[in-house]
């Protein structure tokens, strides 16, 4: 039922128009001026990075009429951006990238604004998070880690790039558990984006971190850091050394998935617009390279397709949360 009031209330939404509108008669319509991409965190996370790289392969490709300005809006875990966007409904030319932390900050009570607030466009990807430490480490597996958290949760950092009870959080949350710890009481330092989360690694402000598989690879490949697991069923292309945490014995996975929201209130031309632009690009040679370089897999799904698939994930997501102990 919930899918389903959803799409109602986007239909309704798009028979009222609303918003900045150049149809023709046939409905169609196309943006007027540069369309601002938020990115709701720092440069050299996955948000930023999955900004940036739509934003040039849709210009690159021609799918868009106007060119995409990332602009980088941190803090709060994504909340920041979000409130931003949330002040232009009906508008147009906002649109940003989002992945679970929009359905996560909410239900842990760090922000009013839900996904509800927002217009669903298009699920673009999913790809693993990875559980890193210093090459020098002496966390050899994630079964050492999951140990020293069983002795003693406090005596171990490690960084994520969301606020708490969001996705980073989660994701290790989720994990320890599995493992035996007690993830109510693991030492979780939040940051804004993956980007300064490792640097907090490697700077020697956390013992371990939790990121995108994407977010760690070329350190990785540096030789700057090391990965214990990656949290996906099978190996990651892109770390392909990484175990994941089901073969070290650790029943979990957990994968984050990327999209794209706009405003409250766009019409339903408008919400075509866009869907056929995203759909068009993840078809590109140029997305399917860098998807390939980043390690994402193709998840594609229109609007509609993708609201159903936010409550679903939405009511999943809330029940993790209870369960260890984030839920507010």
């Amino acid at each position: 039922m919930a899918a389903v009031a959803a799409g109602s209330a986007t239909l309704l939404l798009a028979a009222c128009g609303g918003g900045e509108q150049t149809a023709g008669a046939n409905g169609d319509w196309k943006p007027t001026k540069p369309i601002e991409y938020i990115a709701p965190a720092g440069t050299g996370g996955g948000w930023d990075t999955l900004a940036r790289t739509s934003a040039r392969v849709l210009d690159e490709g021609k799918f868009v009429d106007k060119p995409l300005r990332v602009i980088n809006k941190p803090g709060g875990g994504g909340a920041i951006g979000w409130a931003y966007v949330a002040q232009h409904e009906q508008d147009p030319h906002k649109l940003f990238v989002t992945s679970p932390p929009v359905l996560l900050v909410p239900l842990a009570g760090e922000t009013t604004q839900t996904y509800k607030d927002f217009t669903p466009i298009a699920r673009l990807n999913t790809e693993p998070l990875a559980y890193a430490v210093k090459a020098d480490s002496p966390f050899k597996t994630f079964g050492d880690l999951a140990a020293k958290l069983k002795a003693d949760p406090k005596s171990v950092s490690i960084a994520g790039g969301s606020g708490p009870g969001s996705l980073d959080h989660v994701g290790l949350a989720g994990a320890v558990q599995a493992a035996g710890a007690d993830a109510s009481r693991v030492k979780y330092v939040p940051f804004d984006g993956g980007g300064e989360a490792l640097t907090a690694l490697l700077g020697g402000h956390a013992e371990a971190a939790v990121a995108g598989a994407s977010e760690v690879t070329a350190l990785v490949r540096s030789g700057d850091l090391r990965v214990l697991a990656v949290s996906s069923e099978e190996p990651s292309p892109i770390l392909p050394d990484a175990p994941t945490l089901t073969s070290s014995g650790v029943e979990y996975v957990f994968d984050i998935w990327r999209g794209v929201m706009a405003p409250k209130g766009l019409s339903a031309a408008q919400i075509a617009y866009y869907e056929k632009a995203y759909a068009e690009m993840v078809e590109h040679d140029s997305w399917k390279k860098e998807s390939e370089k980043l390690g994402w897999t193709n998840a594609y799904l229109n609007s509609a397709d993708f609201g159903k698939f936010l409550d679903e994930e939405n009511t999943e997501l809330a029940g993790i949360l209870t369960g260890v102990g984030l839920k507010k």
